[in-house]
């Protein structure tokens, strides 16, 4: 009776006094009711007032081996959490076993990419491309992309004189002004070249910029970022087609070939090595799906 009590009066003190939602206020009742159910059936004797740390830590680990999220887990420990504080300050109970117990950290979604053979069909086809220039350029784009892996911003802000053509590398300038050499291959040569031939004789040129818009001034995020989207749409399902799927896309295909992870991080410009590391799980997950197929007992 003690217990129905107290949660009556938590749940009526986020209606009234904290003014909370009913939805709220209902996922916070299912939580309690979770969290009861599951010491009860643990140990009969248990009660709010006897719960200690371990069985909210035991209760977690539970719910995370059914399936749930780090979210849900969290967010069912926040409504335990905020039940503990109300009834401690009511002195409804002596402590609160919930104020050392950490949640889970939430899982960073692994990096969308473009899977080899799909990046193949595209570039290998030529029939997919707009006739023109608007189709060189699109392709030019596609391929800087996914044979360099810069950014966006990194790929607006080219000039013309950033690539050279002789060393096979180009100038990029990076966060915070920082610039780096990155090298390109043959296959990007030659987009480059029978792009620049016909970006040279714009009627309308008036701007340095690499990457040129129809009007001859340099392209924006917007007009690159429908490019992409537009073409990306041909060869894969993802549901992000973003220049920067593009960028992981690189990163994945230089780890599955065999770059090393350091040199990648130089590649990209990334600050720390750490940052990269989310692409050796995006590769171990593919390993994984390649085992599984392929092994005869797996």
């Amino acid at each position: 009776m003690q217990r129905v009590m107290m949660t009556e009066d938590f749940l009526n003190y986020l209606r009234y006094e904290r003014n909370r939602s009913e939805l709220t206020v209902c996922r916070y009742e299912q939580s309690l009711r979770d969290f009861e159910s599951y010491f009860k059936n643990r140990d009969s004797q248990l009660s709010w007032e006897s719960v200690d740390s371990d069985v909210i830590r035991d209760w977690m680990e539970s719910m995370m081996d059914k399936g749930d999220m780090a979210s849900t887990v969290n967010s069912s420990l926040s409504a335990v959490r905020s039940f503990f504080r109300f009834a401690l300050s009511r002195k409804l109970v002596d402590r609160d076993p919930s104020y050392v117990v950490k949640g889970p950290k939430k899982q960073k979604p692994l990096p969308q990419f473009v899977r080899e053979e799909e990046m193949n069909r595209l570039l290998d086809t030529p029939q997919m491309w707009e006739e023109g220039f608007a189709g060189l350029r699109a392709r030019t784009i596609i391929l800087i992309f996914y044979e360099t892996g810069i950014r966006l911003a990194e790929l607006i802000g080219l000039d013309v004189q950033d690539v050279d053509f002789a060393a096979h590398q180009v100038k990029v300038t990076g966060k915070r002004n920082k610039q780096r050499i990155v090298p390109f291959g043959a296959e990007l040569e030659v987009a480059l070249r029978e792009y620049l031939e016909q970006r040279n004789v714009l009627p309308l040129q008036q701007d340095d910029a690499l990457i040129l818009s129809d009007k001859g001034k340099r392209m924006t995020r917007r007009q690159v970022e429908v490019i992409v989207k537009q073409y990306l749409s041909l060869t894969t399902t993802l549901k992000k087609r973003t220049p920067h799927v593009l960028r992981h896309s690189f990163a994945t295909a230089m780890l599955n070939n065999g770059a090393g992870l350091e040199d990648v991080r130089l590649l990209l410009g990334h600050e720390s090595v750490a940052t990269t590391q989310i692409y050796t799980h995006t590769t171990f997950e593919q390993l994984k799906r390649i085992y599984e197929t392929a092994h005869p007992r797996a």
